[in-house]
């Protein structure tokens, strides 16, 4: 990212540009919103968000939600319904009941009451329940026309993820966890889900990402971005979004945040406005960091210093979610 927005202010151009010019000048964002096991509280929530300006609605939508009815989900003893204690989906034994899916369709159905049929609404962090599971909750949802189902299982297994796809009227997606083109394309290839999801800051950079998603594109796979982040790596991925034509939506984590803007400057505020982001014009990325805000928001003690203690698994970074 700061090698594109050094080469941008040597040649006086924004990043976009470089990268073969822009499809669009606003990019569409979707925000994650705060859960709860009420759902018509949850759908005042994403009707509020409707009410920011937001026109794609994200939510999550795990077995957790119906788990303390009897009878909804069938797991074995001691084992975490969220976490499956970070065993993958297929091997944790956790399978959700016909019960069970009957009343997360009935969770979605109200907050679909609330925010109506019109916008698009994706759905994510389901649990790690089988593949079979997958598909009985795909089909009891597809009546509610949702924008995607979002990591039901680890992106590695494509056939399962094809299965998947195959049995259920829903969008799938994947990619957040992905690096580099290559296991995209197989999932693309194989028309194993309908949505590649990548995250610029971890798939690769700019040009990379930029290469996943036309190659996507010639496969009729659309290409949503997974973005969680400062505004210096948002405009990264505000740039390669609006090069890149088959894309729909990208993620912004950070709108509740009242700080997040002053990060940056040289960049209209709000960053985020009625749910868009205005693609800068400015050379480079088109923004630069305010450091004084930076260091007054620092999660550990020290700017720009060495890291070493980042060198021990404690990131919870991993290969799937």
């Amino acid at each position: 990212m700061a090698m594109w927005d050094l080469a941008g202010k040597a040649y006086n151009v924004p990043v976009y540009q470089m990268l073969g010019g822009k499809f669009r000048d606003r990019i569409r964002c979707y925000a994650d919103t705060t859960e709860s096991p009420d759902p018509k509280v949850f759908g005042e929530r994403l009707k509020a968000r409707h009410e920011q300006g937001f026109t794609w609605l994200k939510m999550d939508l795990g077995v957790d939600l119906v788990a303390g009815i009897p009878g909804t989900v069938t797991h074995p003893e001691g084992v975490s319904l969220a976490q499956g204690d970070r065993t993958q989906h297929m091997f944790t034994g956790i399978e959700i009941t016909q019960k069970g899916v009957e009343k997360m369709g009935e969770y979605v159905a109200a907050v679909r009451e609330q925010v109506g049929m019109e916008a698009p609404l994706s759905a994510d962090h389901f649990g790690h329940i089988g593949v079979n599971s997958c598909i009985r909750l795909g089909k009891e949802l597809e009546k509610y026309n949702l924008a995607w189902l979002e990591d039901m299982i680890p992106w590695q297994y494509t056939d399962l993820l094809k299965k998947i796809s195959d049995a259920v009227d829903i969008p799938i997606a994947t990619g957040e966890d992905i690096y580099l083109k290559e296991p995209f394309l197989e999932l693309c290839r194989a028309h194993a889900v309908d949505i590649i999801h990548p995250d610029l800051a971890t798939s690769g950079g700019i040009l990379e990402t930029k290469k996943i998603g036309d190659e996507a594109q010639e496969l009729g796979v659309a290409m949503a971005m997974h973005f969680a982040g400062t505004p210096i790596s948002c405009m990264a991925n505000v740039h390669c979004a609006a090069a890149t034509e088959n894309f729909p939506v990208m993620e912004n984590h950070s709108v509740d945040v009242p700080w997040w803007g002053d990060l940056a400057n040289g960049i209209e505020k709000p960053i985020v406005n009625k749910g868009f982001i205005t693609v800068p014009n400015g050379p480079g990325l088109g923004v630069t960091l305010n450091e004084e805000v930076a260091k007054q928001h620092l999660l550990e003690p020290g700017f720009m210093e060495a890291t070493p203690q980042w060198n021990t698994d404690r990131s919870n970074d991993r290969l799937w979610s």
